[in-house]
């Protein structure tokens, strides 16, 4: 369910996510991912966040963020994809918007969730059969998670608050599947 914009207050935690029209690639490259990447760098300075995990994929995205600050951080959102609509219509020759709707977004509100929903997203590109390990998918912050990179968007913080190492954590996934993603598909995107 999408929250009202009252919701967006300091210290909440929110799955903020959308999908391509008609199945459209959003990232066509990987200049096209980094762009996207370098912009959530710059952004969430200027509306603190934090990013416990995120996956872009070809053709929709996934965040698990907090909202550090007064400043809602769907601003963000609003920030970095229009101006990447305006790059991507521009570079491939097109008109008009990307997704199908407006940002849709989920308040995650209990410690179970934040496994379920940290595996959920970092297992997208496994699910869509796009990489065999969740590992070899480098536009997430999975790598980061189990200490293989270390990227601007991720806190080292989700260790203490979930009480997990980097090598539980790369357990946990190997243990996670595809059936199990269907039932998180409704948990976390309806």
């Amino acid at each position: 369910m999408r929250v009202k914009k009252e919701n967006f207050v300091k210290g909440c935690c929110l799955h903020l996510f959308n999908h391509a029209i008609e199945n459209l690639d959003l990232f066509i490259n990987k200049e096209d991912y980094m762009r996207i990447i370098q912009r959530f760098r710059e952004k969430i300075v200027v509306y603190p966040s934090t990013i416990f995990a995120y996956c872009l994929m070809p053709n929709h995205f996934h965040f698990f963020m907090k909202q550090d600050s007064n400043e809602p951080i769907y601003k963000i959102f609003n920030e970095v994809f229009s101006g990447y609509t305006l790059y991507y219509n521009h570079k491939y020759k097109r008109v008009g918007t990307l997704f199908k709707g407006p940002l849709q977004h989920k308040l995650i509100s209990t410690q179970e969730y934040f496994y379920q929903l940290c595996l959920y997203i970092h297992f997208n590109p496994v699910h869509a059969n796009l990489v065999k390990k969740p590992e070899d998918w480098l536009y997430s912050n999975y790598l980061e998670w189990i200490g293989k990179r270390n990227g601007r968007l991720f806190s080292k913080e989700v260790y203490e608050l979930l009480d997990v190492s980097p090598e539980e954590y790369a357990n946990l996934m190997k243990l996670y599947s595809k059936e199990r993603f269907e039932r998180d598909r409704d948990l976390f995107e309806k």
